[in-house]
């Protein structure tokens, strides 16, 4: 599986921006709220424990995460609800957007003017999806050959070297199962969670790369959209 994303390195660097003013810590508390509603015991709900650990990650407070938690039982709480958008953007590229909002006809209006203003569109359901598969993502800290054959000795599908770190995938319902197996390894996890990996990239260059990177960051802005994938290469 080659060609990793150019835009999971900018997400990587736009998180630490995010997390300092609070819009990432928002953003993970309403996944926690949403994987909470299939039971609020990480041990017995493999979602949760995905999301609790994405949030450790980012050093969310626990009082966040309790309070994410507890909408569960608030019955005064707006529902949330989790909606996949597809989309074209800046030199065909495809890009999959995932929100969760407790008002689609606050947030649909949002994304799609967001879309249009920087050079992207709407795209019919299925048009775009059949280019991404759903993964397990893991990230680590290690590189070298060492650290990718004690990736596949773990169960993952494939492992591939960035320039500071190592990408790991794995099946959608290995996921947890492969992040252990590193842990126990004595490998170090920086993320691990479920993504839409492309099966096939677009080459972008020169003025759309640079239009694309502002549209995926106007989406990811947006407080309802909790994950934007491209596959732009």
């Amino acid at each position: 599986m080659s060609g990793h994303s150019k835009w999971a390195t900018t997400k990587r660097q736009k998180a630490v921006v995010d997390a300092k003013r609070g819009a990432l810590f928002t953003k993970i508390g309403n996944q926690i709220a949403i994987a909470a509603r299939a039971g609020t015991d990480p041990n017995m709900n493999p979602s949760l424990a995905m999301v609790l650990e994405k949030a450790r990650l980012a050093n969310m407070p626990k009082a966040n995460i309790e309070r994410a938690i507890a909408r569960v039982a608030d019955k005064s709480a707006a529902a949330l609800i989790e909606e996949v958008y597809e989309a074209y953007g800046p030199g065909g590229v495809g890009i999959v957007i995932e929100v969760a909002t407790d008002n689609k006809n606050r947030t649909m209006p949002e994304v799609r003017h967001t879309l249009d203003k920087n050079g992207g569109r709407m795209a019919d359901p299925g048009s775009v999806m059949f280019q991404f598969a759903r993964k397990g993502v893991i990230e680590i800290s290690e590189k070298g050959d060492e650290a990718v054959m004690a990736a596949l000795e773990a169960g993952a599908a494939d492992a591939v070297e960035e320039d500071e770190y190592t990408v790991i995938y794995t099946e959608s319902s290995d996921l947890m199962k492969v992040r252990q197996a590193l842990v126990d390894a004595g490998l170090t996890v920086t993320s691990a969670e479920l993504q839409y990996v492309p099966t096939t990239y677009v080459p972008v260059e020169g003025e759309n790369a640079e239009k694309l990177e502002k549209l995926l960051s106007a989406i990811d802005d947006l407080d309802d959209v909790t994950n934007v994938y491209t596959n732009a290469e």
